[in-house]
Order: C-alpha cells, then structure tokens, then sequence
C-alpha cells in the first residue's frame, strides 16, 4: 500500500508542473481576451502554446502533465459546452430557418472538405477546417480533433484560418448587408449561419440592432448543436474505412465518441429548463476554461516552421469556404425572410 502511495505521490507530481503552467496560461488567456473582443480567449491560449513551443520554453518538466491533461481537457470542455445550449430556444426560430441551418451546415462541410482534399490537404485536416467553418470555428475543430486523429499543426492551421477569415467576416458582413438593404432579422439570420466563432457573431450582429443580435445568437447555437450529428456522420466513414481495412488491429472507431454522447446529454438537460442560471453562468466559465487549457496545450506541440510550409493550402482553402458560406447562406437567408 506504501508502494502504492508513493507510486501515486510521484505521479501527480510529475504533471503537476505542467498543469500548472496550463492554469497560468489559461488565466492570461482570459485577461488578454478581456482587453479586446476581436480574438477570444481559445485563440490566444493557442497563440501562448505555441510561444512556449517555439521559443525554448517547452521544459521537459512541464511536458509530462501538458501533454496528459490536454486530450481529456478537450473532452471534458465539448461536454460542458452542452449546457451553453437549449433545444426550445432553437426550435423556436421555425421550421424554414431551422431547415435552412441545418442545410447549410451539411453543405458547406461537405463543399469544404471535398475542396480540401482536392487542394491536397489530408482527410483529417479537411474535416478539421470543414467543421471550424460550417459549425462553430475552434469549438468544433477542437472536438473533431480526436476522432479524426489531426495532428497539432493541422488543428492550428484550421484554427488560425477560422480566426483571420471570421475577423474579416465581422468587418465585411455589415458592409454588404447595409449596401443591400438587409432587415435586421434577415442579417440576423445571415450573420448567424455565415460567421464562425459565436463571439464573431454578436460582435457582427450587434451592428444591425439587438433584433439582428438576438435572431442570430439563437441561430449559432442552431449550428453548435449540429456537432453531434456532424461527429457521428464523420465517426460512422472511419467506422467503415477500419472496417474493411483497420487500422489498428482489434480495434473498430466508435458511432458516437462518449464525450459528444456527454455533450448531448447535456444539451437535453439544458433544455428542460431545471438548471438553475448560476450553474449554467458556472458552466460557461468552465466550458472556455476546459477548452481554453485544451488549446494551450495544442499550441505547445506545433512546430512553426512546418505550419509555415503548409499554410497556402489551408488559406486557398479558407477563402473559398468563406464566400461559399457566405452566398449560399445570404441567399437562404433573403428567402426564409421574404
């Protein structure tokens, strides 16, 4: 039992530096993020990852615990971001809009990754930008992270691309939608189907009214739901793919991850209406918390020089999903609207 004591003692004090390193981190992210609302705290947890990575910082004592905590922080902040999200709210928007997010979704992912891999991206980074644009930017590259088993540097370049075309979007949306007349609600719609992060979108919406804001607040959550069945869609093709040939013996990819069955779970807890606002306020604190550590320990595993090298594929790549989205959703929006 002593044995087994130390053993334990030992362990916890190997990740601990890490860990802590991890917590710092976080807590810059947050201050850093409180400054400005043009980069959420997700992407400046990265960008400090990937300062400790590339400038000789990533101590062989911080490694163990950064490494061990980042694969389950990632899991554990997709299931809490369930409570951010309520079914009533959404199902309120009406049958035409709710057909037009999910439509929109299905498509600009499949367009993107088939573009992707036609620009000769691997499968694992083309889903990984598919689901940063068309559901809900680093959130959702963060959970299809693990099942498509991306490497570092192609989470990175996805979630640098989801952040410098989603800034662009904030300052081109309103522009179009003024040139063209756009009603409050219709831009509402559009800014919620065709921006990516969910601060990029109040921060579009908000130029057009609190009609605007609230119209298309609830059609992003719309989208953020959709990561559930977008990750059991991905998860059932690589289910197939090991089938016939797996890649590790004995082995057979899950329908649905546990962690997205948590975070539906949570969604459907939500939307009974019996959690009390504190802990949903707690919630949402813990979520970007959890994602935040996530991202910061992403960060520290990618290799500058070598993002560099592939960056003009995933900026092709960004551009040209951008004003797909972007068209097809205008266009969708203009038509539920007229």
């Amino acid at each position: 039992m002593t044995t087994q004591r130390s053993a334990a003692i030992a362990a916890i004090l190997t990740l601990l530096p890490g860990v802590l390193v991890m917590a710092a981190a976080v807590a810059l992210s947050l201050f850093i993020a409180s400054l400005q609302g043009f980069i959420g705290a997700l992407v400046v947890a990265l960008a400090l990852g990937l300062l400790v990575r590339n400038t000789g910082l990533f101590h062989p004592r911080i490694r163990p615990g950064i490494q061990r905590a980042t694969k389950r922080f990632l899991r554990l902040g997709v299931v809490v971001l369930g409570l951010q999200l309520s079914l009533p709210e959404i199902l309120s928007l009406g049958f035409p809009v709710l057909a037009l997010i999910i439509a929109s979704v299905f498509i600009s992912f499949l367009f993107t990754r088939y573009i992707g891999e036609r620009l000769g991206l691997s499968r694992a980074a083309s889903t990984l930008m598919a689901a940063g644009f068309s559901i809900c930017g680093a959130s959702a590259i963060a959970g299809m992270q693990s099942i498509v088993n991306a490497d570092d540097d192609e989470v990175a370049s996805a979630i640098a691309m989801v952040t410098l075309y989603g800034s662009a979007v904030i300052l081109g949306l309103p522009l179009i939608g003024n040139l063209l007349g756009l009603s409050p609600e219709t831009f509402g719609i559009w800014s919620g189907l065709a921006v990516h992060e969910v601060a990029q979108v109040v921060a579009t919406a908000s130029t057009a009214g609190a009609v605007a804001l609230a119209v298309a607040t609830v059609v992003k959550l719309g989208r953020v739901v959709l990561l559930a069945p977008v990750a059991a869609f991905v998860s059932i093709g690589i289910r197939r793919a090991e089938g016939a040939q797996p890649s590790v013996p004995g082995r057979v990819a899950p329908i649905v991850p546990l962690f997205v069955v948590g975070f539906l779970a949570l969604v459907l807890l939500r939307s009974t209406g019996v959690v009390p606002d504190p802990v949903l306020d707690a919630a949402s604190l813990t979520a970007t918390l959890l994602l935040a550590a996530a991202m910061f320990g992403l960060g520290t595993g990618i290799d500058i020089p070598h993002l560099a090298r592939t960056g003009g594929k995933n900026l092709a790549l960004g551009g040209i999903s951008t004003v797909f989205l972007g068209g097809i959703t205008l266009a969708g929006a203009v038509l539920v609207t007229a």
